[in-house]
């Protein structure tokens, strides 16, 4: 799993910028998803959601604040609980208790700062609390802790196969490998970042309608964390080739793995499952990191490879909670009863793809005024902000979502359409109303608001 990683920024997905040979092979002789979604365009819940096999509103941890520690059953505890050996090598972002987690052994975790995370970030009603300049500062060719981190989760990596994974190559084991790059500071090393001309790099997409025209959710979401401001036209294009080249350097470690993985002869009985948390804006309409529920965000990488793995293009819409079920399948663990409602396996998706199976995400932290929620269906996705007016995108003729058709009256029962549909999943109204109940009783157990402004802020989980 890498973090932060956009899916159009792979050449596999058509990015004819971008070198990533190695993520390359994978979709080459496995299988590329072309419409997978993260629960989430935010690091600790969606990678809460990855646990559990839940959408954000069933399993309620809603921000940076709210991470994941146990409380609800996992796929690590499912393969822990069946005696295989459930390893994690990198960052994870819970909560920080590695009994409750359910890994066997986590290695060199990162999880969230002090186990509480951002609690700046509940508060939602303020848009003063991010200062976005240290952004724009920390681009370019340099080394950086989160650089140096991926190298050695990337290092133990191997090590554990080498002197593990041999031992049982039959597979009464499943890895679960965590970097942290490409995601921001965007200081990328030296040898990556000189593959990348910033001059000839293309320019992010701008949106077509005019400011007034634009969504209010989103104008105030890009108030409250205004990382675009900082940027000139060159320093914008330094930080695009920064990113591209944060792209290759986690390919550089894909395929150090890769390498290993056949020295030991386990890539004959390994399966991969490559992804991605959630993407990242990369200043397309203004917007930088994620947050946001366009394709740029939202959309994520998604291959699988390996001996059960058949090649091939799959176009069914999946979910990253749908990791959970694929898991199992992969390890041959019969499915508990209380399987979470919405995950189901990939294999599935592959064997006999669903077209018409609705895909959600969700948002609920700092800067969302309101909260946001994605649906994705057949070509069509809505984005609906409760109190506000929805979005509506045709994927097929508009694939950058440049055409907000919900503008437009005679789409108007497509757009009643999907909202019935997304209600048959959650209901937006009642959703939001818990989600700020929850946060309103973490700000209570926090010491309330003025004790929250009083802590440090930081706008990166710190490498320690």
């Amino acid at each position: 799993m890498t973090d932060e990683l956009r899916r159009d920024t792979l050449s596999c997905y058509g990015n004819s910028y971008v070198r990533t040979p190695n993520i390359n092979r994978l979709a080459q002789f496995g299988q590329l998803f072309t419409n997978a979604y993260t629960p989430s365009p935010i690091c600790v819940p969606a990678r809460a959601s990855i646990a559990t096999g839940q959408y954000v509103h069933e399993n309620r941890c809603w921000t940076n604040a709210m991470p994941y520690s146990g409380q609800l059953r996992s796929w690590h505890h499912e393969l822990r609980d069946n005696n295989r050996d459930i390893i994690s090598i990198g960052k994870l972002h819970f909560k920080n208790n590695e009994k409750a987690n359910g890994f066997t052994k986590e290695i060199l975790p990162l999880h969230v700062k002090d186990g509480k995370g951002w609690i700046h970030g509940l508060l939602r009603e303020r848009t003063d609390l991010f200062d976005a300049r240290s952004f724009a500062a920390n681009i370019g060719p340099g080394e950086d802790p989160y650089t140096n981190y991926d190298r050695k989760v990337c290092q133990l990596t191997q090590e554990w196969l080498i002197e593990n994974g041999v031992r049982n190559p039959q597979g009464g084991w499943c890895l679960f490998v965590s970097f942290l790059r490409p995601h921001y500071p965007l200081t990328c090393p030296s040898e990556f970042y000189e593959l990348y001309n910033p001059k000839e790099l293309p320019k992010p997409r701008q949106a077509s309608d005019p400011p007034e025209l634009e969504h209010p959710v989103l104008r105030n979401l890009k108030k409250s964390c205004d990382y675009d401001e900082s940027f000139k036209d060159d320093t914008r294009q330094i930080a695009i080739a920064s990113y591209y080249g944060l792209c290759t350097f986690v390919d550089e470690m894909v395929g150090k793995i890769n390498e290993t993985l056949k020295k030991t002869s386990l890539e004959e009985t390994t399966n991969i499952l490559f992804t991605s948390d959630h993407g990242e804006c990369l200043g397309d309409r203004g917007f930088w990191t994620k947050m946001v529920m366009f394709e740029e965000a939202s959309a994520v990488p998604l291959i699988m490879s390996g001996p059960d793995i058949s090649s091939g293009i799959c176009k069914a819409p999946v979910s990253l909670i749908d990791i959970y079920a694929t898991v199992l399948d992969l390890v041959s663990i019969k499915k508990p009863n209380n399987l979470p409602s919405h995950t189901s396996s990939l294999l599935n998706s592959i064997d006999k793809p669903n077209l018409s199976r609705p895909i959600i995400s969700e948002f609920h932290d700092y800067g969302a005024q309101t909260g946001m929620f994605m649906l994705r269906h057949e070509n069509w996705k809505s984005i609906i902000y409760p109190g506000f007016r929805s979005q509506l995108f045709d994927l097929n003729e508009d694939p950058y979502e440049i055409n907000d058709l919900a503008l437009d009256n005679k789409y108007s029962d497509i757009v009643q359409k999907l909202y019935e549909i997304l209600n048959a999943i959650l209901d937006p109204q009642k959703v939001n109303q818990k989600a700020f109940q929850d946060q309103e009783r973490k700000i209570r157990e926090l010491g309330g608001r003025q004790n929250i402004l009083a802590t440090e802020n930081y706008d990166h989980t710190p490498v320690l």
